[in-house]
């Protein structure tokens, strides 16, 4: 939800006047160019006496100034997420496969109230940047005045702070103070982009100190979680449990997930980022039956709400991995990777990003992509699973803004004069690469949206084919464009062992190839970082690789059946290297195999001594054992 609860309505804020919209100066200068929406923010600044601060900022925390054409979850439109809430509901029922239920919720409908306000028409505020953004502003300026707050472009940013709170659109005390704090410190930071439809807006830094006890004025409620929620304080969320239950008559018929005593046993090491290839109903729908899976957290695409359903001691299947499973936290999010940006919203990036650094926190996780990683980086468990594994949250997730956002930009450590590793980081809104069957019937499909990856080639030109990946085809066929298809993309935040430069390319080595991409030096798309990498030992012709680190076959009890150690499909070569991203891997296997967890010889953690190290191996990560690598410094 956006922009405030249905009391302000009531507010009484006039229509601007025919001679206050003759002096609106965007009325003659709006228009398509890149500075037409700041000079929107400045008209609809005077017009309804907003700051202009304040109205940069909440349009920034929902939608960084975007103009989305109607949130998929949501029906919110334009820089100043607007909801539609009948179209809002449709759109739910859509994902569903059930009717649209077109009744709009009040409290929701900002885009009926802001017509309301504006007497501008609601396909107007759906279209219009200009009026969008008046609309937004209006809603604003409503809830000052119910306040009995001043209103004026000239009044002081920190007296706004109720009426930002209340433009998170939640009843909640915390969730609302939280928007309006996020609000508050892009106010105190300042931004700068260039939106996804080319339009350049700017919010310089400036002193406010926001006046929070204001908050109180909206009256709202204070959250009491039932369950063992385990979030942050401020963080939208509610306790939705995963069935654990027995499905049939066998110790083994069960679902869907497993118990567990993490992080004493296994040790909880990563975070997973899914999507739901679905609405957020039907996520909930799925997780809640015991004939299906289980996943930790669920977050909501239009206001970023979270749904909890595992404590974080229990393993949930949602790795397709699992040795990933029994040390990962997996979080979802509402949308669909195919179409990128209609779901993941701004709300849905600060909430998951607030999580994850919590959980971070709490259970000593790094902030790096090594350990909090999309689920199209996970390695297939045998050589067998590899083809079948997933490409969510896809390429349209924007890994750079993710990492600023939980405070660990990709940007950082990196070292100018380093040689031998890189890290991929061609920037977002800029890099467009082709992406292609979106639509899997239709080739042109995807349209024109920032990518967080660059292709691989297997020469340094453009026109030489896509490296191949074997994992995919056995024939090592040079990869596609397709959406799915993740064998020749180096993807943002990923870090490479160089092979070789020509020129303005570089290769990396990459699933046991050379991949070349262009990386020109006055416009770089990947950085020089330092770290370490593995070769294969003096004497090996190669070194296998694996998707999981499990135990000699001597560490398993009686009762335990070792499991294999089964090496994937690629090796690499001696005289290949590849960036290692954990030197501390847990070798274990956690046996669950039962429903009930008082079973002999079941729910246990079994552990050994050989030791693995994560590898960057092409677009997912790998294991190595160190007794068949050496580890050596980054030049």
């Amino acid at each position: 939800m956006a922009l405030g609860t249905v009391a302000a309505v009531s507010a009484g804020l006039a229509l601007a006047s025919p001679a206050a919209q003759a002096a609106d100066p965007s009325a003659s200068v709006a228009g398509s160019d890149s500075a037409s929406r700041e000079r929107a923010f400045a008209a609809a600044s005077a017009e309804f006496g907003v700051p202009r601060t304040v109205l940069e900022a909440v349009s920034y925390s929902q939608t960084r100034w975007d103009f989305h054409p109607g949130h998929s979850s949501s029906g919110g439109y334009g820089p100043m997420h607007l909801v539609d809430a009948a179209l809002g509901s449709a759109a739910e029922g859509r994902g569903l496969g059930e009717a649209p239920t077109p009744t709009p919720d009040p409290v929701a409908d900002t885009l009926g109230r802001a017509a309301t306000l504006t007497g501008l028409s609601k396909d107007a505020l759906r279209t219009d940047e200009r009026a969008n953004i008046r609309g937004g502003a209006a809603l604003l300026a409503a809830t000052q005045k119910r306040l009995g707050l001043p209103t004026g472009q000239a009044t002081d940013a920190g007296q706004w702070y109720a009426a930002v709170a209340d433009a998170s659109g939640s009843s909640e005390q915390d969730v609302a103070d939280a928007f309006a704090d996020d609000t508050y410190s892009v106010i105190a930071s300042g931004a700068s982009r260039r939106t996804i439809d080319g339009k350049q807006v700017s919010l310089p830094p400036s002193r406010v100190k926001p006046q929070t006890g204001l908050a109180g004025r909206l009256h709202l409620h204070q959250k009491h979680n039932k369950g063992p929620v385990d979030c942050p304080p401020g963080l939208d969320c509610e306790w939705l449990p995963a069935p654990y239950a027995q499905t049939g008559p066998g110790a083994g018929d069960y679902g869907n997930h497993d118990l567990a005593k993490r992080p004493v046993a296994p040790k909880i090491t990563d975070i997973v980022i899914h999507n739901t290839e679905g609405s957020y109903d039907t996520a909930l729908k799925l997780v809640s039956d015991p004939n299906y899976l289980a996943w930790n957290y669920t977050v909501r695409s239009s206001d970023g709400h979270i749904a909890q359903h595992l404590d974080p001691k229990d393993v949930g299947w949602h790795a397709g991995n699992w040795y990933i499973n029994g040390h990962a936290i997996g979080i979802e999010h509402e949308g669909f990777a195919a179409q990128g940006a209609q779901w993941f919203s701004e709300p849905m990036y600060r909430s998951s990003a607030r999580l994850v650094r919590y959980l971070a926190r709490e259970y000593d996780i790094p902030l790096d992509m090594q350990h909090i990683f999309g689920h199209d980086q996970i390695p297939g468990v045998t050589a067998a699973n590899v083809a079948g594994m997933h490409w969510d949250p896809g390429p349209y997730w924007n890994w750079e803004h993710y990492f600023q956002l939980l405070g660990a930009p990709l940007q950082s450590h990196t070292a100018r004069h380093a040689k031998d590793l890189v890290r991929i980081l061609p920037g977002f809104e800029d890099n467009q690469q082709i992406v292609t069957y979106c639509d899997d019937k239709v080739a042109d499909s995807c349209g024109s949206q920032p990518t967080n990856f660059v292709y691989l080639h297997t020469a340094p030109s453009e026109s030489a084919p896509l490296v191949g990946d074997i994992g995919r085809k056995a024939s090592g066929a040079p990869s596609t464009t397709s959406v799915s298809d993740i064998g020749a993309r180096a993807q943002t935040g990923l870090t490479f062992a160089v092979a070789e430069r020509q020129g303005d390319w570089t290769a990396i080595w990459f699933n046991g190839v050379k991949g070349w991409f262009l990386n020109p030096v006055a416009d770089p798309t990947a950085v020089p970082v330092r770290g370490y990498y593995v070769v294969p030992k003096a004497g090996l012709a190669k070194a296998p690789v694996y998707g999981r680190a499990y135990p000699e076959a001597s560490a398993y009890p009686a009762g335990i059946p070792a499991q294999a150690v089964s090496p994937l499909q690629y090796t690499f070569a001696a005289g290949q290297r590849y960036a290692v991203g954990d030197l501390t891997v847990p070798t274990d296997y956690y046996r669950a195999v039962t429903f009930s967890p008082d079973t002999p010889n079941d729910h246990v953690d079994v552990v050994g001594q050989d030791r693995y190290y994560q590898i960057s191996l092409g677009h997912r990560f790998a294991f190595v054992r160190a007794a068949d690598v050496d580890v050596v410094p980054a030049r």
